[in-house]
């Protein structure tokens, strides 16, 4: 038989209402009730209903969160800080993988406002922005701007490439390929591929670049593109900066089975520095890395911020920075 609040009342021999204000904070309750109210939830191994308590609060204290590929290193790590941050502040999340497929993407949006959540961290944007602007509830944007009124949080996306492509060239390259992601999109990590190319023309230095928008988060798929769209041409490049480290590591391993000695014929500058390039000791890679940690938190709390202060304008923008690990493919 269900256990219900009367018989935690009938237990500690309180009312259902001081039950009620022990269970969500509410008012002053003296130490010795709440603690009898406890005892008697433990007993009775009570359960409270949490679809009951949404409704009444109009709050599911659950946050949605899309993400492009879950598989992808780069995005379980953000999952595990948004979860971390969430976790303390009593939310759970629902978790949505859209594998970068439009139709998918929408239909998730609309799952997660059927299922009532309080909001939306949306880090895969293959939509066009008034899908996002018409979501109707608290939305906080990674790595794109979506409205004015939808807060981001990214890495210094700009500053990345700088920094990436300025330590290619003081390393001596003379011409630079630039693996990018989806240009299609008004995403703030295309703000990498604008650095990269003011500062090779700053700096009197070769360079083009090719989109590597749509190959997955795995060894083969790098693979395979970078023989079929970069192979012949890799001979013309002393320097290559891949839009992640993913790309990076196998541009690495497809290399040195090529006879291109790297660092010596061709160097290669990563992006990220997730869980998966800290695991790596053959190659130690160069890199740019965010501060994934960081931006897990500054996303969930930026979303909680919006939630529960309903009444108070989207805070505001956050971008934060990044450096550069000097590793071995340079």
């Amino acid at each position: 038989m269900m256990v219900s609040i009367k018989d935690v009342a009938k237990l500690s021999g309180v009312s259902v209402t001081t039950v009620s204000r022990v269970m969500n904070n509410r008012g002053y309750i003296g130490k010795e009730t709440r603690i009898k109210v406890e005892d008697a939830m433990k007993q009775l191994d009570y359960q409270p209903n949490q679809i009951a308590r949404s409704l009444l609060k109009n709050q599911s204290y659950v946050i949605g969160v899309i993400v492009p590929d879950l598989a992808h290193p780069l995005f379980s790590e953000l999952i595990h800080w948004i979860e971390s941050y969430a976790s303390e502040k009593n939310y759970k999340l629902l978790l949505c993988n859209s594998l970068q497929d439009k139709e998918k993407e929408l239909n998730y949006i609309s799952m997660l406002r059927q299922n009532r959540v309080d909001g939306i961290i949306m880090c895969s944007h293959t939509l066009d922005v008034d899908a996002y602007r018409n979501v109707g509830m608290p939305v906080v944007s990674f790595d794109r701007i979506l409205s004015p009124t939808i807060p981001y949080v990214a890495g210094d996306n700009y500053k990345g490439g700088e920094i990436a492509t300025q330590h290619l060239i003081d390393k001596g390259c003379k011409k630079i390929l630039h693996i990018s992601g989806p240009l299609e999109y008004e995403l703030l990590a295309n703000r990498r591929n604008d650095a990269f190319q003011l500062g090779c023309i700053k700096n009197g230095v070769e360079w083009n670049f090719i989109e590597g928008a749509h190959v997955k988060a795995t060894f083969e798929d790098n693979w395979n593109f970078i023989e079929k769209e970069i192979a012949s041409r890799l001979g013309e490049y002393d320097g290559v900066f891949c839009s992640n480290d993913i790309m990076a590591y196998t541009l690495y391993h497809y290399s040195t089975k090529h006879n291109i000695n790297i660092p010596e014929d061709l160097k290669i500058v990563g992006y990220d520095y997730h869980s998966f390039t800290r695991m790596l000791h053959v190659p130690k890679l160069t890199t740019i890395k965010q501060p994934i940690d960081a931006m897990g938190q500054m996303l969930c709390s930026s979303l909680i911020n919006q939630i529960e202060n309903k009444d108070v304008a989207a805070s505001g923008n956050t971008i934060l920075d990044v450096t550069l690990v000097d590793g071995e493919t340079t």
